[in-house]
């Protein structure tokens, strides 16, 4: 008998607003996740992501010291990234201070790694952008060694060897569950196979179906490698509300303005609402009511095989209470009727 479909919560700790209108501090918006955190495990969310980031407009850029707060205060849901910057960090801190997090969480934590949608870690950490590729590749590699041996030997161009090296401390009882974030590209489905991590498919837009083909190769590459099929995942955006319409409402302007902030950066066209209700009905965005979202979640799960759906649950200046309302209709009715759809 299959496992059922996990269901969590990604975050990337957005700058929210408060009651006036005005943005929290980034300390006010970091306690406010710890609490949204507490909510997802009450209410039976699977698991909870933190997105790292290193730019004005999020407060996190240290998720494992937020998850290890959030851990204390909670019993089940596992908690991991969404995602973690690996090009731009030293895979062998990453290790320890994910095995310490599984540690003080009872083996509940995760990685889920990749190259990252934005680059501001570069300059700050004093990596060369240049080197955008080389860097995640050979951390990757890594990385992979670190996980699946206690005593590691390791030759790389972009840092000093590792001679019969033990790196403390060593996970409990077996591995650390890493993932591989992707956004799109056939050469980073086939690495996550090549390292033998499990598959995060990031589908910010259009229909999920689309990325059927990128799952086949998955499979293909898992038989040409003869790795084990590992889990595949889905993070995409959303929001829950008691109606269709009060959720796209909701989350329409902060949609609008955090998409347009990003286009003018990136040389984007402004969005229009039209095309905006139109990914959320058809699309990827999965706003709506508790019944709406729970049929196009199980839809995207059987059309491409998932084993996990992480919905990213705030985006741009989205209040806390909001939030909060999102978290406890995607746990408390979302999630099962998720499951009796798929049994």
């Amino acid at each position: 008998m299959s496992k059922p479909l996990e269901l969590g919560l990604d975050t990337f700790g957005d700058i929210t607003q408060g009651p006036d209108g005005r943005s929290l501090h980034e300390a006010e918006v970091l306690r406010n996740l710890v609490k949204q955190g507490v909510l997802a495990d009450e209410t039976g969310v699977d698991f909870l992501g933190l997105g790292e980031h290193h730019r004005a407009d999020f407060a996190i850029s240290a998720p494992e010291i937020v998850l290890s707060h959030v851990a204390a205060l909670t019993k089940r849901v596992r908690l991991g990234t969404s995602v973690t910057v690996l090009s731009s960090d030293d895979p062998i801190r990453v290790f320890q201070r994910f095995s310490t997090l599984n540690a003080l969480s009872n083996g509940r934590a995760e990685i889920t790694v990749g190259r990252g949608s934005f680059t501001e870690s570069f300059p700050l950490f004093g990596y060369d952008l240049n080197l955008y590729e080389e860097l995640f590749e050979q951390k990757l590699d890594l990385l992979s060694a670190l996980v699946a041996d206690e005593i590691v030997t390791w030759e790389g161009e972009l840092r000093p060897p590792l001679k019969k090296q033990r790196v403390f401390p060593r996970v409990e009882d077996g591995f650390l569950v890493v993932w591989v974030g992707v956004g799109g590209t056939p050469q980073s489905v086939v690495r996550a196979v090549a390292y033998d991590f499990q598959l995060m498919l990031a589908i910010i837009g259009g229909d999920p179906a689309r990325f059927r083909p990128l799952v086949d190769l998955y499979y293909r590459a898992c038989e040409q490698m003869e790795h084990a099929v590992k889990p595949i995942g889905v993070h995409s955006p959303g929001h829950i509300a008691e109606t269709d319409e009060q959720a796209l409402e909701e989350l329409w302007p902060h949609y609008k303005a955090f998409h347009d902030r990003l286009g003018r950066e990136r040389g984007w066209s402004p969005i229009v609402k039209d095309a905006f209700v139109s990914e959320a009905r058809h699309g990827s965005i999965y706003a709506g009511s508790p019944e709406t979202v729970a049929k196009r979640i199980a839809k995207t799960a059987k059309t491409l095989g998932l084993s996990r759906f992480d919905m990213k649950y705030a985006t741009g200046a989205m209040p806390h209470a909001m939030l909060m309302k999102s978290i406890e209709l995607y746990g408390t009715k979302v999630i099962p009727l998720v499951r009796d759809m798929l049994n």
